[in-house]
């Protein structure tokens, strides 16, 4: 069970509230916080910055849900040929976008060899190093 603490804070430096706090307690697990469809979601792990300005950078885990529909502009992961690829996706034009600047949008072609595997519905960044998924990452 987690204790959730409000804590707000703001821009600036803020100091926390007094331990004597009122806090909530939720009978809340992070499976049921993160994850919507369990039996459709996997993680997977990004790589590089193309995805920054979104808000997904290196070494993040990704929530991905194979159930969600697709929609336009939605973070995807899919295979492209062989490789594995985090973007949004503009339905649309059939391009995969990314947030950085340094990269081209990607148009999808119908000689293409593309899936979608899900839809990244989370994003969860380890500000310190987990033994648990150390062999992961390094990989």
């Amino acid at each position: 069970m987690i204790k959730v603490i409000p804590i707000y804070i703001a821009a600036g430096i803020n100091g926390f509230e007094s331990p004597a706090a009122e806090y909530l307690q939720l009978p809340l697990s992070l499976d049921e916080l993160l994850i919507e469809h369990p039996s459709a979601t996997f993680l997977g792990f990004a790589r590089g910055n193309s995805m920054e300005g979104l808000g997904i950078f290196d070494n993040d885990i990704l929530i991905v849900d194979r159930y969600v529909k697709v929609n336009q502009f939605d973070v995807i992961v899919a295979n492209l040929n062989g490789e594995f690829v985090c973007k949004q996706l503009d339905v649309h034009q059939k391009l995969l976008l990314s947030s950085h600047c340094e990269y081209q949008a990607v148009s999808v072609n119908e000689y293409d060899q593309f899936s979608i595997e899900g839809v990244v519905i989370r994003s969860v960044r380890c500000h310190r190093p987990s033994p648990v998924l150390a062999c992961s990452v390094a990989q």
